[in-house]
């Protein structure tokens, strides 16, 4: 089970050829857990999951199940069609992975509640022991789940409708239901959500905010004085100038070459703006070798 913390939509990493690099995804991975976050989801959009083959997905997941941070691997799905999603969590949940970050099918936009409610009545009905958290990100599936839809989710299926992830940010400040996670997908709204009852945050840019992130939920937790919110927000802003998953990569490519291969049509930041962000970021002393795990 999911528990309430902060975790990081993780980065994947690529070869030369664009493949998926297995060993050097799940590194990144354990490094920043080990520096802080409770766990991270694999295949969100920070991980290229529509961009990436089911063949590759699979393999990955088959190596995370001996890993020794499997409880704190999650994973998203990524997949448009139905029928691989179901096939996905089918051969995941046979390595006993049960908890499942899923978005509704993008592309064709106007999407409608009926039809967003029987995407996920298929899975459902197809794998009646899938946990599942919603993923609410208008901006890229073209559908923003409301308060009321969201409840009738959890009202027709209480045991598997688990919790949601919200980066459209029109439910975490309203959705109360009892038992159920709410994750902001945005470390800015980390301190406010826990304030308000929500779980933690899944983020793309905790990938390098890592240690600020846990040490102001650690400091909630304790009821400590935050003296790392205010930062963290800082940064957060100034990743949010870019493209994320451009950002990001540029930035981690100055300690991995590795992070600079992207799957088309996703490249890295022109010179003039990694310029522009590296200053920024100085200019708030995010230092690179303080907060990226080596």
């Amino acid at each position: 089970m999911i528990k309430k913390g902060v975790y990081a939509a993780t980065l994947s990493v690529l070869d030369e050829n664009c493949s998926l690099d297995i060993d050097a995804t799940i590194a990144h991975a354990e490094n920043i857990i080990k520096e802080g976050l409770h766990g991270v989801f694999f295949f969100g959009s920070t991980g290229q999951s529509q961009l990436i083959s089911m063949a590759e997905k699979k393999e990955l997941v088959s190596k995370l199940s001996t890993n020794k941070f499997k409880k704190n691997f999650h994973l998203g799905t990524g997949c448009n069609s139905l029928k691989e999603t179901i096939e996905f969590i089918k051969y995941s949940m046979e390595y006993d992975f049960q908890n499942f970050l899923i978005m509704p099918p993008a592309y064709y936009k106007g999407n409608t509640e009926t039809g967003v409610y029987e995407f996920y009545s298929k899975i459902i009905k197809n794998i009646p022991k899938v946990k599942i958290i919603l993923y609410n990100f208008e901006k890229l599936s073209g559908f923003k789940f409301e308060v009321n839809f969201v409840k009738k989710l959890v009202d027709a299926f209480p045991k598997n409708i688990i919790g949601c992830k919200d980066s459209t940010y029109n439910l975490y400040e309203n959705l109360k239901i009892k038992d159920f996670l709410i994750f902001p997908g945005d470390e800015s709204k980390l301190l406010k959500g826990l304030e308000i009852g929500c779980s933690g945050c899944i983020s793309a840019i905790a990938n390098v905010t890592h240690k600020l992130a846990r040490e102001v939920f650690d400091n909630f937790e304790k009821n400590k004085s935050q003296t790392s919110n205010e930062k963290l927000i800082m940064v957060r802003h100034v990743f949010d100038s870019y493209n994320l998953i451009s950002g990001l990569h540029s930035y981690m490519s100055m300690q991995n070459s590795k992070f600079k291969n992207l799957l088309p049509p996703l490249t890295l930041l022109n010179s003039k703006d990694n310029k522009e962000l590296l200053k920024k970021l100085e200019s708030l002393k995010f230092s690179f070798k303080k907060n990226i795990a080596a």
